[in-house]
């Protein structure tokens, strides 16, 4: 166990990635070492690890733990975020493995999502509740300056993916009903199902971090009669097909990010977005929780 002292350096960008083994199995990275962080929410996933890549430090959490152990119902998404706010992360890139509710988006493509639809039904959502209250603005959930720089790199690189799309999280671990995927995709209007990018994509915006899912879609779901039904070994050919493109993404972002000319620090609000929310005035403030919450709080203290 180490102690970790948070980065407070605003403008220096430090990326956590949030994903599937393989995902940081790039030939050019320097692995660091598997750092063990504890908090008051609990442990991680796993380990996380701090690496190097095109010159630059950035930190990885296998989602389900690199023995994939945790199914998503039971990970532990307020430890997960509130982790790599500890280690100084201040731009998370979560990618994550999705089923079609839109016959355009197609076995293979990413989609870069902009919306969310939470149905979700026993997570914990939220870093604030009784003793500290904090109403945080969610209607552009992921951060534009991300999702545009991200753009900019498929274009490039001439990967196929569509920009912008409704992620819809259900609770799972169970696939969904024909009934349950028809109702999200004539009447919700959702492009993607998946089960993992909620609560993370509240609590990184409690946690003022930037925060954007890269969503790969591995089949289409049930909705689709032309299609066969998802199997885990169909997911997994997918996956398996497109890693050598995720990894490719990857190297360019840190390759554009890494230019200063091309970087600015957020304008899109993402790292200030308590400064108007927190409703509990600061003499009421519950003193074990602003104590749970010392790396999200500390600047309002």
């Amino acid at each position: 166990m180490i102690n970790i002292k948070m980065n407070n350096q605003a403008n220096e960008r430090k990326i956590g990635i949030i994903g599937g083994s393989g995902i940081y199995d790039l030939p050019d990275i320097k692995t660091k070492r598997w750092v063990k962080v504890s908090t008051p929410w609990g442990s991680p996933s796993d380990e996380i690890l701090e690496a190097e890549f095109e010159g630059k430090d950035f930190y990885f959490l296998p989602r389900h733990g690199r023995k994939h152990l945790f199914s998503p119902s039971d990970i532990n998404y307020q430890a997960n975020v509130y982790a790599l706010k500890e280690l100084g992360v201040n731009e998370i890139l979560s990618f994550s493995a999705c089923g079609s509710l839109d016959k355009n988006m197609r076995p293979g493509d990413f989609v870069l999502i902009d919306q969310y639809i939470d149905n979700t039904k026993h997570r914990a959502s939220s870093f604030f509740g009784k003793g500290l209250v904090a109403h945080v603005p969610f209607g552009n959930p992921n951060c534009n300056r991300i999702r545009n720089l991200l753009r900019q790199v498929f274009e490039k690189l001439e990967i196929h993916a569509h920009f912008g799309g409704t992620y819809l999280a259900m609770e799972g671990p169970q696939f969904s009903s024909r009934s349950e995927s028809f109702l999200y995709k004539e009447i919700w209007n959702c492009q993607v199902i998946g089960m993992t990018n909620m609560p993370e994509a509240k609590l990184a915006r409690e946690a003022e971090i930037c925060y954007q899912t890269i969503a790969m879609v591995t089949d289409f779901d049930c909705w689709n009669d032309d299609a066969p039904h998802v199997t885990l070994d169909e997911i997994k050919k997918i996956f398996d097909a497109n890693l050598s493109k995720m990894q490719e993404v990857l190297k360019e972002y840190f390759r554009q990010g890494s230019n200063p000319n091309l970087f600015q620090p957020c304008q899109e609000g993402c790292n200030d977005m308590l400064k108007d929310s927190i409703v509990t005035h600061r003499e009421h403030w519950d003193k074990k929780i602003f104590n749970k919450l010392h790396p999200i709080l500390d600047k309002y203290s």
